[in-house]
């Protein structure tokens, strides 16, 4: 393999850190460059010879040359809830790195909307998604030596506090608010770590074999080996805290104003704990129960089970 220059932004967070990680075993030094708003926090465990810049989602100047000189580069999502500011800055971020000279663009989108083929879903969290999946494809047709290709990064098992009214493993409640009831079609938790990981595999091979890169242009999901409904959530939710747990359906209105729920739906001055409740009707649509075989594929083992990743955070 010849030198290919592989990129992650943001570097830090969730998938992020995840993706760095496995990326140094797969890659040389020398040919990694990691970009975050506080790249700092990179260099306890990045080796030297990795390249290390400083950008921001909502800086424009830091994001302008923050992507000259890589042939690649994964783009993990705006960290928020919102729906049109996200989808700017993810619009900005990709022309950036095209005037740069990016060829290929892995977008890091979410779980949402079922069969990865699918160009719907209903909820609100997902919409920024949509919109960057699409400018994705515009842009090989105003670019066509740029290509693309999408990962649904499946709903990671270390969020479904996000699902259950924040629940809290170590302050754990009897009763959980939420509109839903718990049935219907599940959600194929999977393990953040191997997200990353899998992420990671997928860059590695596409570095060893552009050309014959069999998901270019093409959308991919990395989900968990099962799917739990919300019911079968609390009840390992239940398990692991050894106590009666239950969920209590509610309105939406009612969910969208307990107070631990508001101050984490709240993004530049708007609450959206309203249309977060969005995801309890994409959850009742199936579209977070689809379960792809790619992950173990790239991992080479099953992936982790909910039970087992919520027991060893316990």
């Amino acid at each position: 393999m010849g030198k290919h220059t592989i990129a992650v932004f943001p570097a830090t967070g969730g998938i992020g850190g995840s993706t760095v990680k496995h990326l140094l075993p797969r890659f040389l030094s020398k040919d990694l460059v990691f970009i975050a708003r506080h790249p700092e926090k990179l260099n306890y465990f990045v080796p030297k010879a990795v390249t290390l810049r400083r950008a921001d989602y909502d800086d424009d100047d830091s994001l302008r040359h923050a992507f000259d000189g890589l042939d690649t580069l994964f783009l993990i999502s705006y960290a928020s809830v919102e729906h049109e500011h996200r989808s700017e800055r993810h619009r900005f971020a990709i022309d950036s790195a095209i005037r740069s000279g990016v060829k290929y663009i892995f977008y890091g989108s979410l779980g949402y909307g079922g069969n990865p083929e699918n160009n719907e879903s209903v909820a609100h969290v997902m919409q920024a998604h949509l919109d960057t999946e699409k400018y994705l494809e515009e842009c090989t047709r105003q670019h066509p030596d740029f290509a693309y290709t999408i990962i649904r990064e499946g709903l990671y098992a270390e969020s479904y506090p996000l699902y259950t009214a924040f629940f809290n493993l170590e302050h754990p409640v009897d009763e959980i608010r939420i509109p839903h009831d718990g049935s219907g079609p599940g959600i194929a938790w999977v393990k953040r770590e191997e997200l990353g990981e899998g992420t990671a595999e997928l860059l590695k091979r596409f570095a060893h074999d552009p050309a014959g890169f069999k998901y270019r242009n093409q959308k991919v999901l990395l989900s968990g080996p099962k799917a739990y409904n919300l019911g079968e959530t609390v009840d390992i939710l239940a398990k692991v805290t050894k106590r009666p747990i239950k969920i209590r359906p509610v309105s939406a209105d009612e969910f969208a104003k307990l107070p631990q729920v508001v101050p984490n739906f709240t993004y530049h001055g708007v609450d959206h704990s309203k249309l977060w409740t969005t995801t309890f009707e994409a959850f009742r649509r199936g579209e977070g129960s689809y379960v792809s075989p790619l992950l173990r594929d790239l991992l080479g083992r099953s992936p982790e089970d909910f039970e087992t990743t919520i027991n060893s955070s316990s």
